[in-house]
């Protein structure tokens, strides 16, 4: 780091330290994640567009490879910069760089969706034109701090080796031009290796990331993809209001749309991630691999909330059951992954599990109500007092196993 912070001259990428007090993101790292509002947006509205239109396989499709793409970019960049953030000017435009990917991305994601859904092939050269900028953008950031950080030299060598090789794979894949089918089983291989990347690289010699500093960002994308479920909220209200003008409805609307998307940021911050990560960092790969579900499941929470406004706007060519089924499957695989991130980190907590168990089962009962013919807001409305007796029952019990799991693992840690 620069010692005058007035000032971003040229820095050493030594290596930041692990164990630096009060670190916090950057507002850098804030204006890199404003691209993923973008990017998060685009790929819900499109999911839900497809869902709406009963073109559900495709829609996944579309969803699955642009969600792997924005989180896993945004995944790699937070890690490297948690250990190797200067904040001088060049660290400064390589970031640039990599906020410019996104936005080509995020142009991409459309064209993607109605290529899959049209069945021909697909259209992927802006979304992998992006994608390849961010990788190879990082690749100079590897070789810079394998030039200036002699002890982890090999380390990010290999991370700036095995990235150029995956990066020759979404190049071929990019000028290749092929059916869907065939298109997506190119590009299951490169995401095994995008995702095995981290793990050969760091094999001997670990990067110096900051566990509270990682835990921070993660919970920031969080909120950001929670942002989603908000417009979705607000789109399902709009729907109402001008279908029938203000009602009990619209009420109801607004009011569970709102409540589902803040008891999930409620339940994701349950964790204790900081002095968790903290204490185990060699759980780093199952923190960091397994929130790519979790914001997915949040990002298509905000979609089926779209998609609930398509249905009251008579635009969705699904039945209740299926718009109701579109927010409570997404809100089921965030509790149940989280849960077992929990349970990974922390040990097994016999009242999360309970409790989890029956936020299942209740959402998946708003579905059969949905399918019985109770309203889709009346739906909303139990899918969001089920997430708050949760809470509420985590409140009471919950804090005292997780204070002595932390316990558990000072004690483990010495």
């Amino acid at each position: 780091m620069s010692t005058n912070p007035l000032r971003h001259a040229l820095s050493t990428m030594g290596g930041r330290d692990p164990h630096e007090k009060h670190r916090t993101a950057t507002p850098l790292e804030l204006f890199f994640d404003l691209t993923f509002v973008i990017a998060f947006g685009v790929a819900g509205n499109q999911f839900a567009h497809a869902v709406a239109e009963a073109h559900f396989g495709a829609g996944l499709l579309g969803f699955s490879f642009a969600m792997f793409a924005v989180i896993w970019a945004w995944i790699n960049f937070t890690w490297f910069a948690s250990a190797y953030d200067t904040d001088d000017w060049v660290f400064r435009v390589v970031t640039m760089v990599q906020m410019v990917g996104v936005l080509i991305l995020a142009m991409g994601i459309e064209p993607m969706f109605h290529s899959i859904v049209d069945g021909d092939h697909v259209d992927n050269v802006a979304i992998l034109i992006g994608y390849i900028i961010m990788r190879v953008a990082l690749i100079f950031q590897w070789l810079r701090a394998a030039r200036q950080d002699p002890e982890r030299r090999e380390t990010c060598l290999r991370y700036a080796k095995y990235l150029a090789v995956v990066q020759i794979g979404w190049v071929l894949a990019l000028v290749i031009e092929t059916d869907v089918l065939t298109t997506f089983l190119m590009a299951a291989p490169l995401f095994v290796l995008e995702m095995a990347t981290p793990y050969f690289a760091e094999r001997k010699i670990r990067t110096p990331w900051h566990a509270h500093h990682i835990a921070e960002r993660y919970g920031l994308l969080a909120i950001i993809a929670l942002g989603e479920c908000l417009i979705g909220a607000i789109e399902t209200l709009r729907a109402i209001v001008a279908t029938h003008g203000w009602s009990v409805d619209a009420a109801l609307v607004g009011f569970s749309g709102t409540g589902l998307a803040f008891a999930m940021w409620w339940i994701y911050f349950i964790l204790p991630a900081g002095p968790a990560l903290h204490l185990q960092r060699h759980r780093s790969w199952v923190f960091g691999y397994g929130h790519m579900i979790i914001f997915a499941a949040i990002a298509a929470t905000g979609a089926g909330l779209h998609i609930a406004a398509y249905f009251i706007d008579h635009e969705a060519q699904v039945p209740a059951a299926g718009a109701v089924a579109s927010i409570a499957i997404p809100i089921i695989l965030f509790k149940v992954s989280l849960t077992t991130l929990y349970s990974i980190m922390l040990g097994r907590d016999r009242d999360l599990l309970v409790s989890t168990a029956v936020v299942v089962l209740a959402l998946a009962g708003s579905i059969a109500m949905a399918a019985a013919g109770a309203s889709v807001p009346l739906c909303m409305l139990e899918m969001m007092a089920v997430l708050g007796l949760s809470i509420a029952f985590d409140e009471r019990r919950g804090h005292k196993g997780r204070a002595a799991a932390l316990r558990r693992l000072e004690a483990a840690a010495g």
